[in-house]
C-alpha cells in the first residue's frame, strides 16, 4: 500500500477530525449524553496530540501509534460503554474510527514518502556509491 499522505497533510486532517468530533454530537443528534462528553474528550485528545506533534514534543511514529489506538477505541467504545441512546452515536463513533484508520493507513509516519525504493533500506548515508 502506498503511504501517500505526509506529515503536514496528516496534521491538517487531524485538526479537521478534531473539529468533526467536536461538532458531531450536535450534527448526529446525541447531545446531552455521555456519548457527547466522550466525543469532546476524544476531540481534545486528538487536538492536543496533533499540536504536540507539530511542536515536535511527540515524534510522528509515536503519534501514529497513539492515533491507531484511539481509532480502535472509537470503533469499540459503543459496545464497551454500552451506548443506549440509539444508533446515531454508535454509527458516528464507528464511522470516525474507520476514517481515522484509513488516514492512519495512508500516512507515511516514517518519512519514507518520496524516497526511491532502492534507498529505503539504506542508512543515513544512502544506498548508492
Amino acid at each position: 500500500m502506498t503511504r501517500s499522505i505526509g506529515a503536514v497533510s496528516h496534521g491538517i486532517l487531524d485538526y479537521a477530525l478534531a473539529i468533526i468530533l467536536a461538532i458531531g454530537p450536535s450534527v448526529a443528534g446525541f447531545r446531552g449524553s455521555r456519548q457527547e462528553r466522550l466525543c469532546y474528550i476524544f476531540a481534545a485528545v486528538l487536538f492536543v496530540l496533533a499540536l504536540l506533534t507539530q511542536m515536535k514534543f511527540v515524534r510522528l511514529p509515536v503519534h501514529g501509534a497513539i492515533e491507531l489506538v484511539l481509532a480502535i477505541l472509537l470503533i469499540l467504545l459503543p459496545w464497551i460503554a454500552n451506548f443506549s441512546r440509539g444508533v446515531n452515536s454508535r454509527n458516528f463513533y464507528v464511522a470516525v474510527g474507520i476514517l481515522m484508520i484509513v488516514l492512519w493507513a495512508l500516512t507515511d509516519f516514517r518519512g519514507r514518502r518520496g524516497v526511491p525504493v532502492a534507498d529505503r533500506g539504506a542508512g543515513p548515508g544512502g544506498g548508492g556509491p
